[in-house]
């Protein structure tokens, strides 16, 4: 009997039509996206390697999705996963913000079955598509036992990452999905799923979804030589509740960003403090401990932004913060 996967579809480059099989960079321009069912219909993937359940939620890009679609696609999963003949749940993504809604659904899914997020960087029309192989994939990973791949995972270029590790890393290569550093989960090679490492960040599945409709400003201050703390002040004046600092190198800002973080802090707002590099963990000075900035561990800024926000719509104090990014 083949498993049954639920297909959820998001839009994305995944669904996208484009003006021919050679538009492979301004695809978007057509504005055409296909719902779910004609996905699978597309993919020829329905009764092959699984029995799949297509699930129309959205059909717009990747740099549409809004605080609210989040909530509604947790809620979402949270429903599917209540059937008790559902093996899992692939997600269908735009990879622009692809890293952001995983890490996120990572931090309130706690379910029984794998959820996987996957997308493509050629549009389902394109010429050398990813869209039928890196589904094809995110479905049989979607199908193993919740013992053997937990939680959320992203599927992508026949890899498996985890959604705390992987970022987007290239604008148009297939294999622009990467875990600097850290490296993949496993690999999808062919029929075979091979996982060859574990990893479970303490922070997934413990904040509960109600928060995501209640969650707080939370802004990036991106560094750069000469920037002068004008847009943290801005920020605060918004109603921010929280801000990431990307910065330089090992992790901080320019002496008048940092003045202004620290104007910030006195002013109620929780800082953190993340990198530009994409790599390594953010030091935790002890000039930053003394004006209150919490070290973002090895997150990116954007993920960083994402375990703040839910932290703050919790109600948890600094201390409480300082402690989940020291363990996420």
């Amino acid at each position: 009997m083949l498993p049954k996967i639920a297909y959820v579809g998001t839009g994305g480059t995944i669904a996208s039509i484009g003006k021919g099989p050679f538009d492979l960079l301004d695809y978007n321009a057509t504005d055409e996206r296909i719902d779910a069912k004609a996905v699978i219909e597309r993919t020829g993937l329905q009764g092959t390697i699984a029995d799949i359940v297509a699930v129309n939620f959205r059909q717009i890009d990747g740099t549409a999705i809004t605080l609210t679609d989040w909530a509604d696609l947790a809620d979402l999963c949270k429903q599917l996963a209540r059937s008790p003949d559902l093996n899992g749940i692939v997600i269908g993504h735009g990879t622009a913000s692809l890293e952001e809604t995983a890490w996120l659904l990572s931090l309130v899914l706690d379910l029984t079955i794998p959820v996987v997020v996957t997308g493509s960087m050629r549009p389902l029309t394109g010429i050398s598509s990813d869209a039928s192989s890196n589904l094809a994939a995110a479905i049989r990973v979607a199908a193993m036992p919740r013992s053997e791949i937990a939680g959320v995972s992203v599927v992508l270029n026949d890899e498996i990452h985890s959604p705390r590790t992987v970022t987007k890393s290239h604008t148009l290569r297939l294999n622009a999905f990467q875990s600097p550093w850290f490296g993949p989960l496993g690999f999808v090679d062919g029929s075979n799923v091979n996982i060859v490492r574990e990893h479970r960040s303490s922070g997934e599945g413990c904040f509960t979804t109600d928060l995501l409709r209640r969650l707080p400003r939370v802004d990036i201050a991106y560094s750069y030589v000469g920037a002068d703390g004008v847009a943290i002040r801005a920020f605060v004046e918004a109603g921010a509740k929280g801000i990431v600092s990307a910065g330089f190198g090992p992790g901080n800002g320019t002496p008048a960003e940092v003045k202004a973080l620290a104007e910030a802090i006195s002013a109620g707002v929780i800082v953190v403090q993340s990198t530009r590099m994409g790599a390594g963990v953010a030091v935790d000075s002890a000039y930053h401990k003394s004006i209150g900035i919490i070290a973002g561990n090895d997150l990116n800024a954007q993920k960083a932004r994402i375990l703040l926000a839910l932290c703050l719509a919790r109600g948890d104090g600094h201390q409480q913060i300082a402690d989940m990014f020291h363990s996420a």
